[in-house]
């Protein structure tokens, strides 16, 4: 697979608007997360994925424990998931993943951007065939076959695994994604990972340049900028 994948983008965030937008987002997911799956850490752990991600991210600590709290109450905010596919700048493919208390509002915005860089969005399953849902893992080690050897026995479905400048990535299914994660902890104790989420990786990558770039990230700010707006995957390669 090599190193398509997508780094958080929000990590990048500099003004104090932008971080603000950031703990927004990592707000409602920690809330939804926490709300589907449990407000402890210890037992869920796609939610102690998302805060470790979320303290590398630099959210304050306040921001967590205030998206806990409110997963614990009743009632709260009903955000559901919605995953908008198309086509951006160049014919690139991507893939917008949101969370929504306004589906139809969602889609609105989420259009609007397509069009403000003359681009298409498209129909469910339009471009995610062109892309594996996988689970990724990078953390520091020396030895990927002792790696694969400690997936193999826990019976992970491995996909790919690749060691580069003292660094593992791992690559499994999604659905294999807490049976992983879970499995190289106790292989090698409380490691700190680099990556640990689940993203969409892309089979192909679209090379773009010039003034395509400039509309391609124009056209990731637009989306971004969308408070429903969680995660943007592409294949754009520049």
């Amino acid at each position: 697979m090599g190193r398509a994948y997508q780094n958080r983008k929000e990590s990048m965030a500099k003004t104090s608007d932008q971080k603000a937008k950031v703990y927004s987002k990592y707000g409602r997911e920690i809330y939804v997360c926490a709300k589907s799956g449990g407000a402890d850490p210890n037992g869920n752990l796609a939610l102690r994925s998302l805060i470790d991600r979320a303290k590398k991210d630099q959210v304050p600590t306040h921001v967590i424990d205030k998206a806990l709290d409110k997963a614990q109450g009743s009632g709260g905010e009903d955000f559901d998931t919605a995953r908008y596919e198309g086509f951006g700048p160049g014919n690139t493919m991507v893939i917008v993943d949101c969370l929504s208390d306004n589906p139809n509002r969602t889609f609105g915005d989420v259009r609007t951007c397509f069009n403000k860089v003359k681009s298409k969005i498209g129909t469910q399953g339009s471009v995610s065939h062109m892309f594996d849902h996988s689970a990724i893992f990078v953390f520091s080690a020396e030895d990927e076959e002792a790696v694969l050897e400690a997936l193999m026995m826990a019976d992970v479905d491995v996909t790919d695994i690749e060691l580069e400048d003292g660094k593992v990535t791992v690559f499994t299914p999604n659905n294999e994604y807490g049976k992983a994660r879970a499995a190289i902890l106790e292989a090698f104790g409380e490691i700190e990972f680099d990556v640990d989420e689940i993203q969409f990786v892309p089979q192909v990558t679209t090379e773009i340049s010039g003034e395509t770039v400039e509309q391609f990230e124009r056209f990731l700010d637009l989306l971004n900028d969308l408070d429903d707006v969680q995660r943007v995957f592409h294949n754009a390669e520049y």
